[in-house]
């Protein structure tokens, strides 16, 4: 993701002339040279966010470090006078964010702006346009399925499947409904890809299930085990019909939102495909799905930055979808080896 991002800034830079790649920090420095040399600009290189810190070459800085480092790595840019785009999760648990956005709340209120890609993803923004537009009349379900199709890499290290993968679709949901649920569940399962990988992990497959007051409901899937490729869908179940957002067809680039009506209608209420971009170069397979995304995310962010404003995504909602995760994780059913 580092990757991505610095590429992402550097082609903002270069289309709009609203910001400018400054520096790059890698404890592997090579990499970073690499990376430097494919886009043929000279960038200074630091092997630390420390260094970072005290060049005084930057005024806002992206953080895409391992979990445990998100809180040490964004307080230091923080403390230098740094606005901060911090990849998620917070900190990886609760008490810890609770800790770390408390602080946030009293001492820099304004200074970080989470990643949530998916709240800045067209297919989902338009879906969320036809919801709210009222045109399968009242809500009462949304499915969320997120699905790896390799188990997470050798030596990676995982908070658990829910708050490392289901943090997106927390959000999601929340962000679509603009509601908290009161209660909710987890069952999980350890069946296949927890054997073909060192990192260690709670589940490689789990379901989130929630509930909202005033006949609402939420079921999130998540899973390292989907081996025909990378799975997104969302789907959004109305009185008078339903939005399906994405279907796994093996065509990453096309992304389908369609919306039906009632069993009998003659037409879709609504059908459009969106193209997502081929970067032509290896990358997770993720980004092929959110990178447009990812990008008009970090867009928004040097927006912020230039004006001052607040951001659109903060620490407080990483918190709020990771407490919807540790209720669930409360009440958890769990099988498998």
């Amino acid at each position: 993701m580092g990757t991505v991002h610095a590429l992402h800034v550097h082609e903002l830079a270069r289309n709009t002339q609203n910001c400018e790649l400054a520096a790059l920090a890698d404890v592997d420095t090579e990499r970073a040279r690499r990376f430097s040399a494919d886009i043929e600009q000279e960038i200074p290189v630091f092997a630390s966010v420390e260094e970072l810190s005290k060049a005084a070459v930057c005024d806002a800085v992206v953080i895409v470090t391992p979990t445990e480092n998100h809180r040490e790595h964004a307080e230091i840019m923080i403390a230098a006078g740094h606005r901060v785009f911090l990849e998620k999760p917070l900190t990886g648990a609760l008490e810890a964010d609770r800790e770390f956005a408390a602080k946030l709340d009293r001492d820099h209120p304004h200074a970080l702006m989470l990643a949530f890609q998916r709240r800045f993803d067209e297919p989902l923004r338009y879906a969320k346009q036809l919801m709210e537009s009222g045109v399968i009349g009242r809500v009462f379900k949304i499915y969320s399925a997120l699905e790896d199709s390799n188990p997470a890499p050798n030596g990676y290290k995982s908070g658990g499947i829910l708050p490392d993968m289901s943090i997106h679709n927390v959000d999601e949901v929340l962000w679509l409904t603009g509601r908290t649920p009161s209660k909710a569940l987890t069952i999980g399962a350890r069946i296949y890809s927890h054997a073909l990988t060192t990192c260690v992990e709670d589940f490689d497959d789990a379901l989130l299930y929630l509930w909202f007051e005033n006949d609402l409901v939420a079921q999130i899937q998540v899973s390292r085990n989907h081996v025909s490729g990378y799975r997104v869908e969302t789907v959004i179940f109305g009185e008078q019909g339903q939005i399906h957002v994405g279907r796994f067809d093996q065509k990453p680039f096309e992304i389908v939102v369609e919306a039906y009506g009632r069993r009998g209608s003659s037409a879709p209420l609504a059908y459009r495909t969106f193209a997502m971009r081929d970067y032509a170069r290896p990358l997770p397979e993720f980004v092929d799905r959110f990178g447009p995304a990812y990008k008009a995310e970090l867009a928004a962010f040097i927006e912020c930055c230039r004006t001052g404003a607040p951001f659109l995504v903060t620490h407080r909602d990483g918190l709020r979808a990771q407490e919807v995760i540790a209720a669930g994780m409360q009440a958890t059913v769990a099988s498998g080896s």
